[in-house]
């Protein structure tokens, strides 16, 4: 360990120059173990922001965080365990779908999840819209529960990793969130403390990502890659779109209805398009299919055969929800008020403001805007169009709900000013940048 104190350390990256092992490891573990103050981590952040971390400080700070705390080991469990990880974006249903078909292909899915938080929504929020469901997990439960069913999500505990959980929440505040080297220490560490084997990443780049363009992007994979593959575990990355919204659904029970839907095989195209290949991928980082159409076909059916919705079905009830949603979505809350949105105009929808699409599900209830909210389960929008669709002057554009007039109000205007509507026809974006 560096025997520098944290003033010291702090100038050090101020100046523009690189720590060494040791140093990064002070600051890491001094700040988890209660003994380097938030008000010179929060400067700290600011100085990696600002001047960057090099190739191996950032391996270093990956490793000191997956230290900071314990980690799960799923060693005991057979095969090859292989999480997933998004970027975060808008419309986002994938671990809710992917999570039970890649269990029911034969891939044990052990995974630690997060609340939402800004315009992206957050897995665990979806999972408690179901009645009875529990996020809180002890670690022997977490592991009998992925060995008996092949899957479980939980929050993360705070003594897994906790040097991230706290980092986070400084850089949320201190508008930090969009360093590279801290973004690739902050994933590649939870996934390591999670006992992953191996990650697919899904490196989402657009209007609604945190990545705006496919060169931001594209540097955040090939680090994302490199420090994984460093740390030793197998690390595939693909780059998807959000340009627009990926699913129809914007909120979290409304979310949960659109997994059950693409579960049954009756989901929107591209978010089953991305189950598709990112599923693929983990079937063959698995270990149980030679090839990605071998993958696919075998996803397939788990679709077709009820397969995967059945271990939905085992999943729910097995962290204490009601299995029923699977076959009566019903049972899931939904906001009094509703409202249909139209454009006023005749058109073609040539684009969205993505982040604003989750902002306007922030208004109606769904989301937060710190980390302490509270949320409305049943809050949230439906998109009624892609891009490259007609409208007429009455074509409904989506759906809101909330609990009030007055956050249907806040809501609307938001997303009405998310809709980009030209009088020519457009081509929509590639669901994917870069396999």
């Amino acid at each position: 360990m560096s025997d520098l104190t944290f003033e010291e350390l702090l100038e050090i990256k101020r100046d523009g120059h690189t720590y060494t092992a040791a140093q990064i490891d002070r600051i890491v573990l001094g700040y988890a173990d209660g003994e380097m103050p938030e008000y010179q981590m929060s400067a700290w952040l600011m100085a990696a922001y600002i001047n960057g971390l090099n190739a191996d400080e950032t391996v270093w700070l990956t490793d000191a965080m997956v230290r900071s705390g314990r980690t799960i080991d799923l060693s005991s469990i057979p095969g090859i365990k292989v999480d997933k990880h998004s970027t975060g974006g808008v419309a986002d249903t994938t671990t809710l779908v992917l999570a039970p078909l890649v269990a029911a292909c034969g891939v044990p899915v052990a995974k630690m999840s997060g609340r939402g938080l800004g315009h992206t929504g957050g897995t665990l929020d979806k999972l408690e819209s179901i009645p009875g469901f529990r996020i809180q997990l002890e670690p022997e439960d977490f592991l009998a529960q992925v060995r008996d069913i092949g899957v479980a999500v939980m929050a993360q505990s705070p003594d897994i990793d906790p040097a991230d959980k706290m980092m986070y929440a400084l850089r949320d505040v201190t508008a930090t969130v969009p360093s590279i080297p801290l973004i690739v220490g902050s994933i590649i560490s939870k996934k390591i403390a999670g006992g992953a084997d191996a990650i697919v990443l899904d490196v989402k780049v657009g209007s609604g990502a945190f990545m705006k363009t496919e060169e931001q992007a594209r540097t955040l994979a090939s680090e994302l890659t490199r420090v994984g593959r460093a740390l030793g575990r197998d690390v595939v990355c693909i780059m998807s779109d959000m340009d627009q919204p990926l699913g129809m659904a914007v909120g979290n029970s409304l979310e949960v209805i659109e997994a059950i839907e693409t579960l049954r095989g009756e989901g929107p195209a591209a978010l089953t398009e991305l189950c598709y290949t990112f599923g693929s991928r983990m079937l063959t980082l698995g270990g149980v299919a030679t090839d990605d159409n071998i993958a696919r076909g075998m996803l397939k059916e788990a679709i077709e055969t009820g397969a995967g919705l059945a271990v939905f079905e085992r999943w729910i009830e097995a962290q204490g929800g009601n299995p029923q949603v699977a076959r009566d979505t019903s049972l899931l809350p939904l906001s009094p008020y509703s409202r249909d949105v139209t454009v006023g105009h005749e058109g073609y929808i040539s684009g969205f403001d993505t982040e604003g699409v989750g902002r306007a599900a922030m208004l109606l209830g769904a989301g937060r805007a710190t980390k302490d909210d509270d949320i409305d389960l049943g809050a949230g929008l439906m998109l009624h169009v892609r891009v490259g669709d007609r409208v007429h002057v009455d074509t409904p554009l989506a759906t809101l709900y909330a609990a009030n007039e007055r956050l249907l109000d806040a809501g609307e205007e938001r997303l009405m000013s998310a809709f980009r509507v030209s009088v020519t026809s457009v081509v929509a974006p590639p669901l994917f940048h870069e396999l």
